[in-house]
Parts: C-alpha cells; structure tokens; sequence
C-alpha cells in the first residue's frame, strides 16, 4: 500500500498522557519530531462538546488517540466529533486508536428486548468517517464483525508474558494462570502457553449482573503462584472473590494481569485490602490519582505498541507482526525490569 503521507496524531480529554507518550515514541522511532495536531476539544456551558483544529489536515492520514473509557459517553462524542471535523477538513485517512472500546460488553442480546450497543457504537464510529479502527484486547473477538471497515485487535498477552518472565525470573515452574471465569479461557491459555506453565479456571454462577452466587476452582492450584488474567476488571468484586477463593485452596500468592484497570467505585479500596499481591494493568485507561498511590498496582505502558502499530498501518506494513515476542521485546528494551 502507498504511503499517503506523514502520519499525524490528534488527542480528545480521554488519555492524554498516553497520546502524548505515543507521539514521544514515535519521536524516538521516526528520528524525527512527531507532536500532536494543534486543536482545542471543549464544552459549551450545556456540555455540548466542540472542535476545531487549527493545522492544515489536508491529505494527511490522521489517527485520533481516544479510549471510550469513563465517561463513556463524553468520550465518545469527541471521538465521534474529531472524526467529522477531519472528514470535513478533507483528511486522506482517518483512523481511530482506543486504546479501551467502550460498550464492548454489551456485544450480545442477554434477554429480550435489550440492545446490542456496541454495534451501534462501532455503526457511529463508521458514520462519523473513521476508516480504520486500532484497538487492544477487545472484549469478544467477534466485535470486530460489527465493523464494516478493517480492525486491527492488539493484544497485551505478550506484554504481560515479558513482565511475568521479568518479574518472576528462576520462579517460572510455581506459576499457574488462572482464568476468572469459562469465557476468558482462550486468554488464559494463550498467556500460559506463551510463559509455558499450567492453566487452572474459576467457575462462577451468576444471579443478576455483578452478583456471584457461587465459584469453584477447576485445576489444581496449592502451593501455585497464581496468575489472574483477564481484559476488563470494573468494580474488582469477582477479582477479589476469585483471588480470595485460590488463597482458600492452598495458592502460594495471587496475581493479576488486567489489560484495562476501569476500576470503578470501591474498586482501588478491594484490590488494596484484597488477598491478592499485586494487580497490573496497562495505561489503556488513564489511571487516577488513586490508581496511581496505590501499593499493589502497577502500570505497564502500552504508548510503544501503540506507537509501533500506528507505524506500520501508516506504511502499510503487517500489525499481525506485533503479536510476536520476538518482535516486541525490542520495542519495549529497559522498559520491563527484572523485580
């Protein structure tokens, strides 16, 4: 595929400093400046949110940094906005990279009567003008179905399968990663085969959302470190439980490797007072001050993915390349540290 041109980035409110890494990344990659369009995204006083860019997008191949994260909605509409006005400013390629797609969890009718939002969501971003979609860690692979343009789906398994042989370095033969529930199997197993240890998979059984009646351990775990991993952890109820639950079984310690730290309401209060040991997350989802403090989490960066997949969708080259550890190890060079 040609090359269009320059590749451009322009931010929304939702994670700047994350936009902001990416384009010191891709700085240091290019041996060339690359900075963030100049523009101003802001509300009127009824919350009405308003754009105006004011460099010259003419031609140019733009990529718009906004995770759908809390608040959903306002971020959203900025992504939903930016995209128009680049459309309309006769942009060559507009593509949008979230880091965290919103709506993700709503991909399916759970009963009568109900919507499938994120197809709605992913039919606005299509609408709006956007041509391509970067993404990590989708909810359910089949999301990328619901687009009628090309989704690239990072994932963060081979960012967290460097950290764990980092971070648990001459200690590999005492991990086991745990799915939290049937769902996440694929994820689980696909990080177990990459750190070459065992899989153990907690059953739970729902009531109504966001209520565990009941949860059971499938595997083997006693005297295990064990290693949680799933996409989204939102209030930490099931994360706690679930971590509490191997404790009770005989696990060593507890871990947990969430790509996207939501961590709503008493979520930092439940990790911090939690059995668990350390839970970490990536910067998907700009992390509050309250993440931040927190003892047992940490924050790996994801801006050098990012910044490497904006590259090669921009040159024409394979993102699939990406999914490699071979490949990312470079990229991410004295950035994991042996713990």
């Amino acid at each position: 595929m040609p090359v269009i041109s320059e590749p451009k980035l322009i931010a929304g409110n939702a994670n700047k400093s994350l936009a902001r890494a990416i384009a010191r990344r891709m700085s240091l990659l290019r041996g060339m400046q690359v900075g963030l369009v100049d523009a101003r995204v802001e509300r009127f006083n009824d919350q009405e949110i308003f754009v105006e860019v004011f460099e010259n997008v003419r031609g140019e191949d733009m990529f718009i940094i906004q995770p759908t994260s809390n608040p959903a909605n306002d971020n959203l509409m900025e992504l939903l906005i930016i995209a128009d006005a680049l459309r309309r400013s006769s942009a060559a390629r507009i593509t949008a990279v979230m880091p965290y797609f919103g709506y993700a969890r709503q991909d399916r009718r759970t009963k009568a009567r109900t919507p499938i939002s994120a197809k709605l969501v992913a039919n606005l971003i299509v609408q709006a003008g956007v041509e391509r979609v970067l993404t990590l860690d989708l909810h359910a692979a089949q999301l990328q179905g619901f687009f009628d343009i090309p989704v690239d789906n990072l994932y963060a398994a081979p960012i967290f399968a460097m950290d764990l042989m980092s971070q648990f370095y001459g200690r590999l033969n005492e991990l086991i990663v745990v799915s939290p529930d049937v769902g996440g199997v694929a994820r689980a197993r696909e990080l177990a085969k990459r750190v070459h240890c065992g899989l153990a998979i907690v059953d739970k059984r729902r009531s109504n959302p966001g209520e565990v009646d009941e949860m059971t351990v499938i595997g083997e775990v006693a005297g295990k470190t064990c290693i949680i991993v799933d996409d989204i952890c939102d209030t930490a109820g099931t994360l706690v439980k679930a971590a509490d639950l191997l404790m009770s079984e005989g696990a060593k310690e507890v871990h947990a490797y969430i790509t996207h730290g939501v961590l709503s309401g008493p979520a930092v209060e439940r990790i911090t007072k939690s059995a668990m040991k350390s839970l970490v997350i990536t910067d998907s989802i700009e992390p509050t001050d309250a993440v931040q403090s927190a003892g047992n989490i940490r924050i790996l960066p994801t801006a050098p993915l990012f910044a490497q997949a904006i590259l090669n969708t921009w040159s024409g080259t394979s993102v699939s390349s990406l999914f490699d550890d071979e490949t990312l190890a470079p990229i991410y060079e004295g950035m994991i540290r042996r713990g």
